[in-house]
């Protein structure tokens, strides 16, 4: 195909009605779950069909089920336990040089309006799945929306190890990621069985090369142990069927704590899968393209960078999404790169996301549109 395909990360915001039905749900409030799965079921519906009007070519759905990422793994996975009042280290050495920002920013932004708050989850018992029920959901209501429609693919997202939280019961975390992968390895496969792309979300491996606590041997030491738990996880999962995503976590802010690619990239390569996703739209990171023309990608491999932010209200002009795209093109060639957006626009279930919904769609059209100007450039006739 002489044309760039377009995604995105998966997460986008969930509409208000469901919001609230999950803030019930969550709170052991009184609900109807029939309504809600109704609900949620009709949002997916309607996430998937603007989607494809915007001309995003691989699409999923939104994750309009999921209140956010630590609610989701204790929702999947038994053997964790919520503990509100832990503090953990989060983004401690941007916190703490820009304390006055990011007081306010998390309070009106990435973690105001939640319906359901960030808490730390640790693993305090034998790790299992048991999100089967809720899986099945999922995978069937993204088959519904895909029902008549002309798409290129769709994936859904799912936990790296890393992600699932602390451990205080396995005697090391060779064991204790060794027993996580083994009960994530079933969501794993049955998203690839139900015919879908799998998508595995894992900021906490770039987090490892932003965390001051750790020297230079540290990091790339507990890198290597979250590509080995992960490679584990994915055994038996065809590569072909796998994109892994990495990011920074922090939306808009300063960011001069973020990771560097070139200490990512060789990590993040060694993950058994045919397609990688990263930041590469905002200022901090859009320079780091240069890292493929040293950075080999291997043969069959496929590079999914973003080429429009999720930390702006900014419409990215579609002739700057094509530049960024023939970037990379002239790198790796244009036949290895898909177009997508830094990360998810809605990462937690929030009434209010830090890019407007409405602003969401708009950017949308333009990664379609660029990466329609970066394929004519690149081929000279879109097929």
């Amino acid at each position: 195909m002489s044309r760039i395909l377009t995604t995105h990360v998966g997460s986008l915001p969930r509409p208000h009605d469901l919001l609230d039905m999950m803030k019930a749900r969550l709170g052991g409030e009184a609900h109807d779950e029939a309504a809600y799965d109704a609900r949620v079921r009709k949002a997916v519906f309607e996430t998937v069909a603007r989607q494809v009007e915007c001309g995003i070519d691989i699409v999923t759905d939104g994750e309009q089920s999921k209140p956010g990422f630590f609610t989701y793994v204790r929702e999947r996975l038994s053997g964790f336990e919520p503990r509100p009042d832990m503090k953990v280290p989060f983004y401690e050495a941007e916190v703490s040089t820009f304390p006055e920002y990011y007081k306010d920013y998390f309070a009106r932004a990435m973690g105001g309006g939640a319906v359901a708050p960030m808490v730390p989850t640790v693993c305090i018992g034998p790790v299992s799945y048991t999100g089967r029920d809720a899986l099945a959901r999922d995978i069937e209501n993204l088959k519904a929306a895909l029902a008549g429609r002309q798409v290129a693919g769709a994936f859904m997202p799912s936990v790296a190890p890393s992600g699932a939280g602390l451990n205080e019961y396995y005697q090391t975390d060779e064991e204790y990621y060794e027993a996580v992968g083994n009960a994530l390895r079933e969501e794993y496969k049955a998203i690839v069985d139900a015919g879908f792309y799998l998508q595995i979300d894992d900021p906490f491996l770039s987090d490892v090369y932003s965390d001051l606590r750790y020297d230079d041997a540290q990091k790339k030491r507990k890198a290597s142990l979250f590509v080995e738990a992960l490679n584990y996880a994915l055994d038996g999962v065809p590569d072909e069927r796998v994109r892994f995503h990495t990011c920074y976590g922090i939306n808009e802010g300063p960011r001069i704590f973020d990771a560097n690619l070139k200490d990512v990239a060789g990590h993040m390569l060694k993950v058994k899968a045919r397609f990688y996703s990263f930041e590469g739209a905002n200022a901090r990171h859009e320079h780091e393209y240069h890292v493929w023309e040293s950075v080999r990608l291997p043969a069959g491999k496929v590079l999914i960078p973003g080429v429009i932010t999720h930390g702006s209200n900014i419409v990215e002009h579609p002739e700057l999404i094509a530049e960024r795209l023939v970037r990379y093109a002239k790198i790796v060639g244009g036949e290895n790169v898909i177009a997508s957006a830094d990360c998810g626009f809605s990462s937690q279930a929030c009434y209010k996301t830090e890019v407007h919904p409405k602003v969401i769609w708009e950017k949308f059209k333009a990664l379609a549109e660029g990466a329609r100007l970066a394929s004519k450039e690149i081929w000279g006739a879109v097929n």
